[in-house]
């Protein structure tokens, strides 16, 4: 007998036909003799429908209080589900955040899970129950309802299986697997049977929307087995596993995109040293996450251009915050939020010469201008012009031999 945690995405409980059909995934599951903690997300449209709904009442609508009603959309489905599994005859009942707890850490919008109480849940599980947990939520040491970023029910999951010590987490989705690249704008994109985790953080990371970048950290930090594999077909997922099974034979796994991406340029920065620093100390603490960083030192070593991007719901506060900021001074100040990112990820990149080469060649080829570049041991990302995107992934999957 397993300790099963299995999560379900927005799209795997959309609606009640999904939710009936997810209920009997869980049953089966049950009934071969494993104890279930089911994590399940909002329905696929809720957490957007109710954005819309604080927006209608405020743009600047209270954090404390968006997240209270942001993670109304996960209890609904845990509610919803376990009424569910009673109808067709299992032991089931829902937690709330608050009466586990789930405890956070952090602001409203972006806390992450520090601990759980698991007491009564395993009582229950002792007892033959099934449990429902929400997604994304959780509660702070004052009391108040917190959540932990979109995509936070992947989060959740991998906290929970660490927390009750379960012996693997199960993530289900629309696909059944990770792919190549988006197998909607590349239909020869192939399902891949197993990945390490370090080049799944790196997918996940760079714009593939499989599984959420935290979760698959934490699932490496704690060696915690994940499988990713579809609520509506029966066949094999793809399991992530740890870096003692990578296969370096392979020098590229994947191609992955992001269209959420903008880009500034500051030009004619005094080059001296703290500039830097005071560039970037004001986004840091508006919680504007900066990804890659250009610097072109002009040949008088006196000034230089800097390039850097930032998600593209930022770029208005980012520009706001660069032209108040009387700490830096700079000749011309330039964006462009019609970029995305494109980046390729493998294990075997670490000991394959020439793929820095082969990328920007392909490129080339199809005269696709690279507007800056980002590296890692088994990650090259470049940002291009958005309307080269899917010509750039097509090209890139086929050099590379994944079609």
């Amino acid at each position: 007998m397993a300790k099963k945690v299995l999560k379900f995405g927005g799209t795997s409980v959309g609606t009640i036909e999904r939710i009936l059909h997810v209920a009997k995934i869980i049953k089966i599951e049950h009934d071969a003799g494993h104890q279930i903690i089911a994590i399940v997300s909002a329905m696929s449209g809720k957490t957007n429908e109710l954005l819309k709904l604080s927006k209608d009442v405020s743009e600047n609508f209270n954090k404390r209080e968006l997240d209270v009603l942001l993670s109304s959309g996960e209890q609904v489905t845990s509610a919803l589900l376990a009424g569910a599994l009673t109808e067709i005859g299992a032991n089931s009942k829902s937690w709330l955040n608050w009466q586990i707890p789930i405890l956070t850490d952090g602001k409203n919008l972006n806390a992450r899970i520090v601990n759980m109480n698991i007491e009564s849940i395993n009582k229950f599980l002792s007892e033959k129950g099934i449990a429902i947990i929400p997604g994304f939520q959780g509660i702070s040491r004052e009391g108040d309802v917190t959540t932990i970023g979109r995509g936070g029910s992947d989060a959740t999951a991998v906290a929970v299986a660490k927390i009750f010590d379960a012996d693997t987490c199960e993530i289900y989705t629309d696909v059944d697997g990770v792919y190549s690249t988006d197998p909607n704008k590349i239909p020869v994109a192939k399902k891949i049977d197993k990945i390490s985790y370090e080049e799944m953080l790196e997918l996940s990371s760079v714009g593939a929307k499989v599984m959420q970048s935290s979760a698959v950290q934490t699932a490496m930090m704690y060696n915690i087995p994940l499988e990713v594999k579809s609520t509506f077909t029966n066949r094999e997922g793809t399991k992530i596993f740890d870096q003692e099974s990578i296969d370096y034979s392979k020098s590229v796994t994947g191609v992955a995109y992001s269209k959420d991406d903008a880009k500034i340029t500051l030009m004619g920065v005094e080059d001296k040293p703290g500039v830097a620093a005071n560039i970037f100390e004001p986004l840091s603490k508006n919680q504007i996450n900066v990804d890659m960083v250009i610097q072109n030192i002009s040949s008088d070593h006196k000034t230089t251009d800097l390039t850097f991007t930032i998600k593209r719901d930022d770029l208005s506060k980012s520009l706001k915050i660069l032209k108040d900021n009387k700490d830096i001074k700079y000749q011309n100040l330039s964006h462009n939020d019609k970029v995305s990112k494109i980046s390729i990820v493998g294990a075997g990149m670490v000991s394959t010469p020439g793929i820095t080469y082969k990328m920007f060649r392909s490129l080339a080829d199809e005269k696709i201008n690279i507007l800056a570049i980002s590296t890692s041991e088994i990650k090259l990302s470049v940002i291009i012009d958005e309307s080269d995107t899917v010509k750039a992934i097509k090209k890139l999957h086929t050099v590379f031999d994944l079609d």
